[in-house]
């Protein structure tokens, strides 16, 4: 840091295996990307090349390069795995994942109809090759999923192999576990976590005011995605305490202990 202040949240350090920052790219340009992480690459763990946007980014080889350099480990997104499941081109991706030498996957089915039971297959199988993230939760928001079968989707998919579980919010915040308003369904927040472990679930949250309540709710070292290039800086700050909507919450902590 620049300079010294006192009573900070304590942040863990990279590699983490919680506290995690997961960014999104949706197609930044190579310059944009060194520029990136000269100014946020200490703050971010991973990046995710949203949704199927590594099919159409040129250079993206040179890009990838750039992150794994940078050590910061890349995926493809969830939807371009459910773009080459709904073709019947399981073994095409895991060819892929070689092609650009991924060390990490995501597996989803917000986009598809796919048995559980096959997608947990999917990912014991994947595991074997990369690290997996599985995504729970529907990019549909007239879908909505009890927390009973979220808590039992994420554990089946933890105990399939999933490194993390991600929960579904899109780029936008406005399903899966948010309404369309953005706001936060906190009674299903709260059901999951009475079951699965809070360093095991990635949250999505695109939206400043999301964040702000899962730092509220879960501390610094929440782990949060589809965070956008230019907010990793301020959702710093947010953990930190050290933004108007963290800044009393953490100062009262302190002052408690």
């Amino acid at each position: 840091m620049n300079y010294t202040l006192n009573n900070i949240p304590e942040r863990t350090k990279k590699p983490r295996q919680f506290g995690f920052t997961m960014a999104m790219d949706k197609g930044l340009s190579l310059r944009e990307v060194e520029d990136f992480i000269e100014v946020s690459g200490d703050y971010v763990d991973i990046v995710k090349f949203g949704w199927a946007t590594s099919y159409v980014t040129p250079n993206l080889k040179d890009k990838i390069k750039l992150y794994k350099d940078a050590g910061i480990p890349v995926y493809f997104g969830g939807t371009l795995f459910e773009a080459f499941i709904v073709r019947n081109q399981f073994d095409d991706y895991r060819k892929v994942l070689d092609k650009y030498d991924l060390s990490y996957a995501e597996v989803s089915d917000g986009s598809i109809e796919l048995d559980h039971d096959k997608k947990c297959d999917y990912i014991s199988k994947l595991s074997e090759q990369v690290t997996v993230l599985s995504e729970v939760g529907s990019k549909d928001e007239e879908k909505i999923i009890p927390p009973y079968q979220w808590i039992s989707l994420m554990q089946a998919e933890l105990d399939a192999g999933a490194w993390k579980v991600i929960g579904e919010a899109r780029e936008g915040g406005n399903v899966g576990l948010f309404r369309s308003s953005g706001e936060v369904r906190s009674g299903l927040v709260q059901e999951i976590l009475t079951k699965i472990p809070f360093e095991k679930i990635i949250w999505e949250a695109p939206q400043k005011a999301q964040q702000v309540w899962f730092i509220k709710l879960l501390g610094c070292n929440v782990n949060m995605g589809n965070i956008a290039p230019n907010e990793v800086i301020p959702l710093e700050t947010i953990r930190l305490g050290l933004r108007g909507d963290t800044f009393s919450h953490f100062l009262k902590m302190t002052k408690d202990n």
